[in-house]
């Protein structure tokens, strides 16, 4: 537990044991932040601590703590009409902001859990200072410290910004999202103002076959499912052609072949989502070119059938996501070592069983990694969807087309019809269920459980 100097290390101190084996100016190093600093004269470092202290409890006291009692009910006074006699007009007085009430609630929350934090950093340096004036040490001044987080400590330094970054900008927004599920955030009974905790009642509504908002998510979730599956093995499996076909050795030009597919990733995703668009319409390039050549006599229902329109989008998908893959599988091709091809060789394998015993499995072992995110991605795939279906043809009575995506279905939920609950929901159900698949799969691939494998 202690360094060659008898000094406990930072990272081994708990609150518990150096409230037990420290000092009274320990246990009040708790109560008045920096108080162990100040004692040991680390003035600069125990000004730190008092401000921070000071600040929290100055805003804890004009606003941190109403915030707090609010964000329990999140507020229940609505907007009120009065009638000015002396302006004989009506005026309206603004009531209580749910969403407003919601998200000081969050940081207030975040406020607090810093000020834990802090109480626990200024036990532990209380009592560590205390360590050190014990044992005839030098308790080290606020120049050292800083010293120290720019050579010792660089590494924290370096992080600190970062993480900071994460929390504030990824974390909180983050929770304040989730929180919003287990509301009733919706334009249904006039709830975008003011609205109320409903615990589970979303959850239990989207999962409900017997409602139609549970019907819409069982249907988007079975074909989202499917679009995902089918498109990230569409695209690894002909891409994996495309390179084996344009790395043979009897094909020549192979940097042209390459240059041609690599082409056309040099266009953005959505000018050529938006290009194919225009083209599949009724009175699109494709359908007039066809009804000039007397192959169809009206136009093909490209996005207006529901067959007709997954179809065609996952062919899409497949045309701008294979050189992506081509790419990437070309750089694997030529990393595997020719001593393996030329044993394989020798001992009379063929074309056929040297694939499936040396190109396929090293690929496979590489690429793991790929799929798994490539799915993910896929279950995610805003553009493809958006740009060009636009989730069409949608049901009666639905808010989902028969190609939307959880991912589009929860984009048309809150902008278009702003059910911020339902999409909350969505949201952390997509999020859940990714995290879970994809963790699994990896810990079980052999990309994770024989990493030294093919080294």
């Amino acid at each position: 537990m202690f360094k060659k100097n008898n000094v406990p290390l930072d990272t081994q101190i708990t609150v518990l044991a150096a409230l037990k084996n420290g000092s009274a100016m320990v246990a009040l190093s708790a109560v008045i932040w920096g108080w162990g600093c100040l004692v040991r004269k680390q003035f600069a470092k125990a000004a730190l601590f008092l401000a921070a202290e000071a600040a929290i409890i100055y805003y804890m006291i004009t606003s941190g703590v109403e915030r707090l009692s609010k964000l329990i009910t999140l507020g229940d006074m609505e907007q009120q009409k009065i009638w000015n006699e002396e302006k004989s007009i009506f005026e309206y007085v603004d009531g209580d902001r749910s969403l407003t009430i919601l998200l000081y609630g969050i940081v207030t929350l975040a406020i607090v859990i810093c000020a834990v934090l802090l109480i626990r950093a200024s036990v532990k340096c209380a009592y560590q200072a205390e360590c050190l004036y014990k044992r005839g040490k030098t308790v080290p001044s606020f120049r050292r410290e800083v010293r120290d987080l720019l050579d010792q400590k660089l590494h924290i330094s370096l992080l600190a910004l970062p993480i900071l970054g994460v929390l504030v900008f990824t974390i909180l927004p983050l929770l304040f999202m989730t929180s919003m599920a287990f509301t009733n955030y919706s334009v249904l009974d006039n709830k975008l103002v003011l609205f109320d905790w409903v615990g589970l009642d979303n959850f239990k509504r989207m999962v409900d076959l017997n409602s139609s908002l549970g019907q819409t998510f069982w249907s988007v979730l079975s074909w989202t499912l499917v679009w995902a599956v089918v498109a990230t093995f569409s695209n690894y499996i002909l891409g994996m052609l495309l390179a084996l076909l344009i790395n043979w050795k009897e094909v020549r030009s192979k940097k042209f072949w390459r240059f041609c597919f690599v082409l056309t990733v040099a266009v953005p995703h959505f000018v050529t989502l938006l290009i194919i668009r225009q083209m599949l319409q009724p009175t699109g390039a494709i359908n007039v070119l066809l009804q000039n050549m007397g192959l169809i006599d009206s136009p093909l229902p490209f996005f207006t059938e529901t067959t007709w329109s997954r179809v065609t989008v996952i062919l899409i998908n497949i045309w701008v996501s294979v050189p992506y893959v081509l790419l990437q599988i070309t750089g694997i091709l030529q990393n595997i070592p020719q001593e393996l091809y030329e044993s394989a060789k020798v001992d009379g394998a063929g074309p056929v069983v040297t694939f499936y015993k040396i190109t396929l499995p090293y690929m496979l072992f590489v690429t793991t990694p790929y799929l798994i995110t490539s799915f993910t991605g896929n279950i995610n795939n805003f553009n493809t969807i958006f740009l060009t279906s636009e989730g069409l043809p949608r049901a009666v009575e639905s808010t989902a087309g028969s190609t939307d995506l959880l991912i589009t279905w929860l984009y048309k939920l809150t902008i278009d019809n702003q059910y911020y609950d339902v999409g909350a929901v969505i949201g952390i159900m997509t999020f859940v269920t990714l995290s879970v698949v994809s963790l699994l799969t990896f810990r079980y691939s052999g990309s994770y459980k024989n990493e030294e494998a093919f080294r």
